[in-house]
């Protein structure tokens, strides 16, 4: 009787996901990458998708099957940089373009939509068959 919600529930779960990496994306597009730091440089997240769950071994459903990092940089030319560059004056940063992530954005959010339109219309039946029944 709930598989529906189960369903729409996870979609929203993964489309959260999605949405936090495209966040984190598109908030260090223009951070560059320090090469005498011991951190990690940033890198572009992409979020797969699998069907069924996991967890519960159904068939319905999405989840995130994983989270992947592009390890792909450009290079821009900033001499002043002192901190990040190279010798020869150019400095990394992460090859996010803002504008495909944009319409990535737009897309999970769409999806997220449509995924609320189908718990609040599997809601409406379930009150109009309680209704009836009663």
């Amino acid at each position: 009787m709930f598989g529906s919600f189960d369903i729409s529930t996870s979609a929203l779960v993964a489309n959260r996901t999605r949405l936090d990496a495209i966040a984190a994306n598109i908030a260090n597009a223009d951070v560059p990458v320090d090469p005498n730091s011991p951190n990690v440089p940033f890198s572009e997240r992409v979020v797969h998708f699998a069907a069924g769950d996991p967890v519960s071994g159904s068939s319905l459903g999405v989840h995130v099957a994983e989270i992947t990092p592009r390890n792909s940089f450009r290079l821009e030319y900033e001499p002043e940089n002192i901190r990040c560059r190279d010798a020869a004056g150019y400095v990394r940063y992460a090859n996010i373009d803002p504008v495909a992530q944009q319409a990535n954005a737009m897309l999970a959010t769409r999806s997220y939509d449509a995924n609320l339109a189908a718990i609040e219309a599997a809601k409406s039946m379930i009150d109009a068959s309680l209704r009836i029944i009663a």
